[in-house]
């Protein structure tokens, strides 16, 4: 009784191990990719969002500098999936 107590114990820290170790070796780009969540950038001072795109595991963003009459803005670029499942959001914040 006490090695199968043991075994199930032992299993389910070798479970959480590995899925911590798969988490953490992975960048916030990467999850928020393939297994949904959310994140945030924020923008340097002064900097318009132009356009945002995925390569491989990067995002990629184009800015411009602000004009005076630009105002700041939020963006959320989101992905739907098919199935609604692991979907992932960044948001973007532009700061004057």
């Amino acid at each position: 009784m006490k090695n199968k107590k043991f075994s199930i114990i032992l299993f389910f820290i070798l479970v959480i191990t590995i899925l911590t170790l798969l988490l953490s070796s992975c960048t916030k780009n990467q999850r928020v990719k393939k297994w949904g969540g959310s994140a945030t950038i924020e923008l340097p001072a002064g900097q318009k969002l132009i356009h945002c795109t995925w390569k491989d595991s990067n995002l990629w963003y184009l800015t411009r500098p602000m004009n005076k009459k630009d105002s700041v803005e939020i963006y959320t670029f989101q992905e739907k999936s098919n199935l609604g499942l692991r979907e992932g959001t960044y948001t973007i914040k532009e700061r004057k």
